[in-house]
C-alpha cells in the first residue's frame, strides 16, 4: 500500500510548495519538482534520478504509474495524494495528475561530453524569460544539437516554468551554465567556431560553413550580446530582415540558424510524434 497524503497542511507538501517556488531551496537540496507524465518520462530517459512520485489517483491510472516504475532499475517512493494536494503543487490545471521529485544534475561546463567530433552547440547569453528558455530548449531538441550552454543565467534551469515551457526538453539535451568568459574559454580550448548573431559587422547566416565544430551565440532581444562575445567571434552572423523591424524572438532566430547548420551537415532531425 502506498503512503497517502490528503491534507495541503502536511509538512512535506508545504516543503514541496517551497521547492516549486524558491530557486534557493532547489539549489540547497539539489532537488526539483517535475509535473506531467511526458516530462517525467523524458527526465527518466535523460538519466535523471527520480526520488518520489506523487500521484492523484483519481486522475491518473495505476497502470501509468507502473509503467514509469518498470522503466527504472531503482526503487521510487510513490505517494498517493488528494486532488486538493495535487492542485496545490501543480502549475497547470489540466495535467495528468502526476508529479515527481527529482535530483538535479551537475550543470557545470565540465559535465559536458561531446559524442560528435564536430559538435553543434547553442549558447544563449543572459536569457531571463522562462518561456524563451523553454522555447530554445525545444528548438535544440528538435535540431538534435549536442549541447545548450547558458551564459550568465538569470533564471534557475529547474524553474517549473522552464520545465513546462520546454515540455520536458530541458531533460533531453546536455545543458551547462557558466559565465560568458568561462564559456568563451571552453569553446576556444576545443577549437569550436563561435558564430554570434549580431547586427554589426555581420555576414548573412546562410553564407557561413557550419560543418565544422560550431557554436551559435544568441543574446536577448532587448540588449543583444555583450562586447565580450563580439570581440571573440569567428564571425558575426545576421538573419536578413525583409520588414520594418530589425529583430525576432530569440528562439525563432536560433531555430533559423540551427536548422541551416543541420541542413548543411545533411542531418535529418528525428521526427517524433508526441501526440
Amino acid at each position: 500500500m502506498h503512503k497517502q497524503i490528503t491534507s495541503v497542511q502536511n509538512s512535506y507538501i508545504k516543503e514541496l510548495v517551497q521547492l516549486k517556488e524558491k530557486s534557493r531551496l532547489r539549489k540547497q537540496t539539489q532537488t526539483f519538482l517535475i509535473e506531467g507524465l511526458r516530462e517525467i518520462t523524458l527526465a527518466i530517459q535523460g538519466n535523471y534520478v527520480i526520488q518520489t512520485i506523487l500521484a492523484a489517483t483519481k486522475i491518473i491510472q495505476e497502470g501509468e504509474i507502473e509503467k514509469l516504475l518498470i522503466s527504472v532499475n531503482y526503487e521510487i517512493e510513490v505517494i498517493e495524494i488528494s486532488n486538493d494536494v495535487y492542485q496545490k503543487l501543480a502549475l497547470r490545471e489540466s495535467t495528468e495528475g502526476i508529479l515527481a521529485v527529482a535530483k538535479s544534475k551537475d550543470l557545470s561546463l565540465k559535465s559536458i561530453v561531446f559524442k560528435n567530433e564536430n559538435p553543434l552547440i547553442l549558447v544563449a547569453e543572459a536569457p531571463e524569460k522562462p518561456g524563451n528558455i523553454g522555447a530554445l530548449l525545444r528548438t535544440a531538441d528538435a535540431a538534435g544539437i549536442d549541447a545548450v550552454l547558458i551564459a550568465n543565467p538569470k533564471t534557475d534551469i529547474y524553474n517549473p516554468n522552464i520545465i513546462r515551457s520546454s515540455i520536458g526538453c530541458v531533460f533531453t539535451t546536455q545543458i551547462a551554465t557558466g559565465t560568458t568568459s568561462e564559456i568563451i574559454s571552453f569553446l576556444k580550448e576545443r577549437n569550436i567556431n563561435i558564430y554570434a548573431a549580431a547586427l554589426t559587422a555581420s555576414v548573412e547566416y546562410q553564407t557561413v560553413d557550419y560543418s565544422k565544430s560550431s557554436a551559435i551565440i544568441v543574446g536577448t532581444e532587448a540588449t543583444g550580446l555583450t562586447d565580450e562575445w563580439l570581440q571573440n567571434t569567428s564571425k558575426n552572423i545576421i538573419i536578413p530582415m525583409r520588414g520594418a523591424i530589425d529583430s525576432m524572438n530569440v528562439s525563432v532566430s536560433a531555430a533559423i540558424i540551427l536548422f541551416e547548420a543541420v541542413r548543411q551537415r545533411q542531418l535529418i532531425p528525428h521526427v517524433r510524434d508526441d501526440n
